[in-house]
């Protein structure tokens, strides 16, 4: 039987296009379901702003009657500040191992990328740099972190047969708290900042400019990175309203140089652990049973999703040790609050001292992550 592309447009064909990973994974006992609620903002403008910035398309794959596969294609007016104005991307995934249905899927994005002028697509982003990024092409004994993929083995060799290559890998690297530290880590985890140096936690009663003062961070920290897009104000903003709930002062640290907020890490617990048995739903009991693991009982894995110092500072003697002295500001307290495991992620394959400093803190890589491209 053929394959059949069908756009998105509508909220009827949305639901469609959300439900396609939950059919796709369905016997994968190591995917968790997303909640559905989760998803159905995550692609809405008026809860997502990359929406409201972005051109886009979503394409859903159908063969024999059923929905086989899902992808989309967009174009982030952005990307002309990571030196890419050409390029467009492509995200969300999702088919079973069916070659027709992978080539159509990837054919439909190109064909929407080609049309809006681009001559190069980079994959997957759902939907940005800035969220899910990456194919899991290693790692898959283990299920994701918070926010964080999980691909069928599958998925990386049907791309490459399609023509698309290896343009980026990232890591994702563990810590296993339970572990006893080498005596070169303790040392450096008790090594004392130098004195113009102060590390202090998240002020909650100044939030909003506490994560505007992060993301500003975050901006000129990652500015030089690979592919890297600014994170807008408005993006500063709902970031905000979304991480307040999860976030506790005491695994969020600033550092400061000479009063001048310098360098930031964040840890968030891994909410994937609360969620792995609702298969997606809140309703009728799931968010009963979401916050009394969250907040009762309390989760044992954490991720590290965001961490910078600033590029002035980076280069010197104190901007060196700092990434040191904020993965030490937060690891007692991570011990503290039950964590066992702590991921960060993820971390580019040519960022060699990250991964150094990480190996000194005995985190080991475990899972990759593969961002594609193609020539259009």
């Amino acid at each position: 039987m053929s394959v059949k592309i069908i756009p998105v447009t509508g909220k009827k064909l949305l639901r469609r296009f959300i439900e396609v990973p939950y059919t796709v994974h369905r016997d994968d006992p190591l995917w968790i379901p997303p909640l559905r609620v989760e998803r159905a903002q995550t692609f809405s403008p008026r809860h997502n702003e990359f929406f409201r910035q972005a051109e886009f398309g979503l394409f859903i794959a159908e063969k024999d009657g059923r929905d086989a596969g899902r992808i989309s294609a967009q174009v982030d007016p952005l990307l002309s500040t990571a030196g890419m104005p050409g390029t467009g991307h492509f995200g969300c995934l999702s088919a079973i191992d069916d070659k027709q249905v992978m080539a159509a899927l990837i054919g439909a994005a190109e064909g929407f990328l080609r049309s809006r002028g681009k001559n190069r697509m980079l994959g997957p982003f759902s939907m940005s740099i800035k969220e899910e990024t990456g194919l899991l092409v290693e790692g898959f004994d283990t299920p994701p972190m918070l926010l964080m993929g999980h691909d069928p083995v599958y998925t990386g060799p049907r791309l490459e047969e399609l023509g698309l290559a290896k343009e980026k890998d990232m890591y994702a690297y563990l810590v296993d708290l339970t572990v006893p530290m080498s005596k070169a880590g303790t040392a450096m985890l008790r090594r004392r900042p130098a004195g113009n140096v102060v590390l202090r936690g998240l002020d909650f009663s100044n939030y909003e400019n506490e994560i505007s003062t992060l993301v500003d961070i975050f901006n000129d920290a990652w500015s030089s990175n690979w592919g890297f897009v600014p994170m807008t104000q408005a993006e500063t903003s709902a970031l905000g309203k979304h991480l307040r709930l999860l976030l506790d002062e005491r695994l969020v640290r600033f550092a400061e140089v000479d009063g001048r907020p310098a360098g930031f890490i964040v840890v968030l617990p891994n909410i994937n652990e609360a969620i792995r048995d609702l298969q997606g739903k809140l309703f009728p009991f799931g968010w009963a049973k979401f916050l009394w693991r969250l907040k009762v009982r309390g989760v044992h894995s954490a991720r590290v999703p965001l961490m910078g110092v600033r590029r002035g500072v980076s280069g010197t003697l104190q901007g060196a040790a700092m990434p040191f002295h904020l993965i030490a500001s937060v690891w007692d307290a991570t011990i503290e609050m039950g964590f066992r495991q702590v991921e960060m992620s993820w971390i580019l394959e040519d960022n060699l001292p990250m991964r150094h400093i990480l190996k000194k803190f005995g985190a080991r890589p475990y899972k990759t992550y593969r961002i594609y491209g193609k020539s259009l």
